[in-house]
């Protein structure tokens, strides 16, 4: 890995260890897991390595293959607000870290992302792999869940993105073959094997060319959207509700969603039509990924894909033509944007025998679309894996 090699040229020493965190996918339950709903998701093979090495003074010092400039802070120094930069994510991982236990040593760290940005969570893997490593260098033992919450609050508090548990539950639970279905609203999870009766598959990446913020694209915007959906239908219900702030689709009986749900300004509706459907296809996908049904299950997938378009109303011109591209493509089982789907990339999972034609045909058709994304475009094929590790 480069991380380990551009470590040892500047330090003059081989690292002492180095972190790895999978991005992930979600196929089902996409923008639903802040709203207390199901996933289903699967980490993969591609991910964020950090080559580190503890620092007896205190400081974290930091430098990214992805970015320019390098970070420094002090553990017991954080920088209450964000300073905007790409180490956002380390402070606020380190700030979480620090709110919970007591920290005496730094880290000198060398980052490496192994895909481009956007759309597989490399937030959250970036945020869990510095943490994991600045625990073991504090000689702190993390419980899976600690890193989940933690993570996900340093998005939250830190950074400024609203995200659910989706991400952070992914990339610290999953296990390689094994489809992750968690329930959002109590945290309750399964592991389900893959099917010995299942088609082989691999997942394919199609990154659209085009970079994304969480924190400045409408992902905030649609949670609240989904919040006052859940308001309003709760008001009109006649039934008991708290602060704004503490609501959910979850809260919502599926009956008294078709029962008020012409009462809601189309925005409204279109967020809950969507959350409803994307939960009932979780609970569908998680049946037949079991049953080792693979062509329902990409089916769902393409199912969750056309609602994000139609009633959650993300993505953009590009990644809309990266999905009617995959819906017509030859070997691909399902496919959807990737995470929020405010640019980024879009994830299919394909027939293995024709994968190479697959990436040729997609990469053809999307780029005669729009030539001035060549060189940008970017198509990769993954294999599912294991959750983060040290």
């Amino acid at each position: 890995m480069r991380c380990e090699e551009v470590y040892y040229e500047t330090y003059k020493k081989a690292p002492e260890g180095v972190a790895f965190c999978p991005y992930r996918i979600s196929p089902l339950g996409a923008h639903i897991d802040h709203q207390y709903g199901k996933i289903n998701g699967l980490a993969i093979d591609k991910g964020i390595h950090i080559a580190y090495s503890r620092k007896e003074n205190g400081v974290i010092e930091l430098q990214s293959l992805n970015f320019p400039k390098r970070a420094q802070f002090h553990v017991n120094s954080i920088p209450d607000e964000k300073v905007g930069d790409w180490a956002d994510h380390m402070r606020g991982a380190a700030k979480q870290l620090l709110e919970k236990y007591p920290l005496r040593y730094g880290i000198s760290a060398v980052i490496e992302g192994t895909l481009p940005i956007g759309g597989l969570s490399s937030s959250a893997a970036v945020i869990i792999a510095f943490m994991s490593a600045l625990a073991a260098v504090n000689r702190i033992s993390l419980e899976p869940w600690d890193t989940i919450m933690m993570a996900k609050a340093a998005e939250n508090k830190y950074v400024g993105v609203n995200c659910g548990k989706l991400d952070q539950s992914c990339e610290v639970l999953c296990r390689k073959d094994q489809l992750l279905y968690l329930d959002c609203a109590d945290d309750s999870y399964r592991l389900i094997p893959k099917n010995p009766a299942m088609k082989d598959f691999k997942i394919a990446v199609f990154f659209s060319g085009l970079e994304r913020s969480l924190a400045t694209s409408a992902y905030n915007l649609r949670q609240d959207e989904c919040k006052a959906a859940a308001y309003n239908l709760l008001a009109y219900a006649g039934m008991e509700y708290g602060k704004f702030a503490d609501t959910r689709l979850r809260n919502v009986p599926p009956e008294a969603f078709e029962q008020y749900k012409d009462r809601l300004p189309d925005n409204f509706r279109k967020r809950a039509a969507h959350y409803f459907g994307e939960y009932k296809r979780a609970e569908e996908g998680a049946k037949a990924w079991e049953a080792g049904d693979l062509d329902t299950y990409g089916k769902l997938v393409f199912e969750s894909g056309r609602s994000s378009i139609e009633n959650y109303e993300c993505g953009c011109p590009e990644l809309i033509s990266l999905y009617n591209i995959m819906t017509e493509t030859d070997g691909i089982y399902g496919g959807r944007f990737s995470g929020a789907g405010f640019k980024g990339c879009c994830m299919a999972l394909v027939d293995p025998a024709k994968a190479q034609d697959i990436m040729a045909s997609v990469e053809e058709k999307y780029l005669k679309e729009y030539p001035n994304l060549e060189g940008k475009y970017l198509g990769a094929l993954c294999d599912s894996a294991d959750g983060v590790s040290l």
